[in-house]
Formats: structure tokens, C-alpha cells, sequence
């Protein structure tokens, strides 16, 4: 009973430090009481203590000096990707280009119920599936599983795929996108995608289960994604509209997000010659996703 036990409880003190860090209660440079001060503050055996360490060592948040202790590391300089939920498509490719990916898996075959209902596909239609991890800074934040008609997957090899954005693949074939749908939710990471994303089997994650249409209203690619939250946010910025007793939050479509105030004045919207209504400035803001 006690081994099943120990985990549990080498967790619950990883989540309290890890809490404190991320709040900045203990700031970077700040060294954490030795092993036997926190065994005793928390009733636990050192053994597990240690485990503790462990986790926050491997998630970057400290540094574990032989003879001097462990410090908080100064996570300030990890860049986590954030996403744009008001425009789903734009600049993915570009997002492609910064980053890192590592090809998992390539291949060809029949795709599951599910998928096929989501593309709009006939009985007896091949895809190609691949997994990839996507890294930022050399380190794992994303793990995709994509399916796209076999049609469409002829026309790139696999070393295109390991070089190259999915989404530039597509359009290269002649495929024009128009539109997608989404659905984002959390799950808990199995044993492949924990190991892929640096992760314990059961650590949390964010999922996003994507489609993209062309304008005939074809699937062209089934994206099945999931994120580490630490390094991985999604974003959205949003305007009141509507008239009065109908007021409500919308996508900030044209306007400058908000980590954008003071780049520039073309930013800002201005009147127009006749003094009615504000035109709305084209965002030049790169969407990461």
C-alpha cells in the first residue's frame, strides 16, 4: 500500500512547489530547503522528496546543483507558443517555419468511422496518416496525428513532410483551404504521447481536434493534437458588439491584439472622412497555433 502511496504523494509536493514557482513566490535564484528540511515539513520520506525534485527538474523549473542544493531556474526565457483563436488558418505556415518537427510515423491506410465521416469520405478511401512532434526551442510541446486523403498525400514524399508545413503541402498540391472547424478540450497523456512529449503517463493536457475544408466542402486534413499546457496556450481577443440589451463578447477581428498596443499608431483604429465610424486597421500580427 505504501509504494502505490508514495507517487501520490511526491506529486501533491511537485504541484505545491511548482504552484509557488509559477506564481513567483519563489522567484528565480531562490534556493529550495534541502531534502531532509521538506521531508519533515511535509511528512513525507525523503525518497519521496526527491521525486518531487525530480519532476520540477525535468519540467525546467529548477536546477539541481551537486554540493550547493537546488535553485529555481529562470523560466522566463522559455517562450511558450500561443495560438489565435479568432483566425484559425492564418499564418500557420509561417508558425511551421519556426519550429521544430520530428516525423514519428508515415504512412498509408484505411482511415477509422470517425475520421472518414469527418472528410467526407467513401467507403474503401485510403489516407495518410502521420505522427509528428512539433518542438519549440528543442523541447516537445506538441504531439499531431494527421490524416489527410490519399490523393492529396501522393503528391509529397515522407522527407517533405519531416521539412516541411503540412498545410503548405496541401495548398501545393492545388488544394485551396477555406475554412475549418475545431474543438479543443483536455485529456490525460497514454504512454506514447507521454513519452514523445517528455511527460509522466496521466500528466494533463490541452487537445485539439481540427478539419480543414476546401471550397467544395471536401475534407482535406484531420488534425488530432495535443499540447503541453506549459508550453502551449490558446488566445483570443475580444470586442463588445451589439445594441443595447444585446450586448455581447465577439472575435477582435481587424483590431490590434492587445500585446500589440504601442508597436505602432497605424494600429490604432482611426475615422474615417466623414467622422461616423472607426475603420478597423489590417492586423500584421503573426498568428502562432
Amino acid at each position: 500500500m505504501r509504494s502505490a502511496v508514495e507517487p501520490l504523494k511526491a506529486r501533491r509536493i511537485y504541484l505545491l512547489l511548482r504552484d509557488r514557482i509559477i506564481a513567483g513566490d519563489l522567484p528565480p535564484g531562490t534556493r529550495l530547503p534541502g531534502e531532509p528540511a521538506l521531508a519533515a515539513e511535509h511528512a513525507v520520506s525523503r525518497v519521496t522528496v526527491r521525486r518531487a525534485l525530480d519532476l520540477l527538474d525535468k519540467e525546467g523549473l529548477v536546477q539541481r546543483k551537486a554540493g550547493s542544493g537546488t535553485f529555481v531556474h529562470d523560466t522566463r526565457s522559455v517562450r511558450p507558443i500561443v495560438a489565435d483563436l479568432s483566425n484559425v488558418l492564418s499564418h500557420l505556415i509561417d508558425m511551421g517555419r519556426s519550429t521544430d518537427v520530428k516525423l514519428l510515423s508515415f504512412g498509408y491506410g484505411l482511415p477509422s468511422e470517425g475520421i472518414a465521416e469527418s472528410l467526407g469520405m467513401k467507403p474503401g478511401e485510403r489516407v495518410q496518416r502521420s505522427v509528428r512532434v512539433r518542438l519549440i526551442d528543442g523541447v516537445p510541446f506538441s504531439y499531431l496525428t494527421t490524416h489527410v486523403p490519399e490523393w492529396i498525400g501522393l503528391t509529397y514524399s515522407e522527407a517533405e513532410l519531416a521539412a516541411r508545413p503540412l498545410l503548405e503541402l496541401i495548398e501545393r498540391s492545388g488544394v485551396t483551404t477555406e475554412r475549418a472547424t475545431q474543438a479543443i478540450n483536455a485529456t490525460l497523456a497514454g504512454p506514447e504521447a507521454a513519452a514523445a512529449l517528455d511527460l509522466e503517463i496521466g500528466s494533463p493536457l490541452l487537445t485539439l481536434t481540427r478539419v480543414v475544408y476546401e471550397p467544395a466542402g471536401r475534407g482535406v486534413e484531420h488534425l488530432h493534437a495535443l499540447y503541453r499546457p506549459d508550453r502551449y496556450s490558446f488566445h483570443m481577443d475580444l470586442v463588445r458588439t451589439g445594441n443595447d440589451g444585446e450586448r455581447r463578447w465577439s472575435p477582435a477581428l481587424g483590431w490590434p491584439r492587445a500585446s500589440d498596443k504601442g508597436k505602432a499608431d497605424k494600429t490604432k483604429p482611426e475615422k474615417n472622412k466623414q467622422g461616423d465610424k472607426p475603420t478597423r486597421a489590417k492586423r500584421t500580427t503573426k498568428q502562432r497555433s
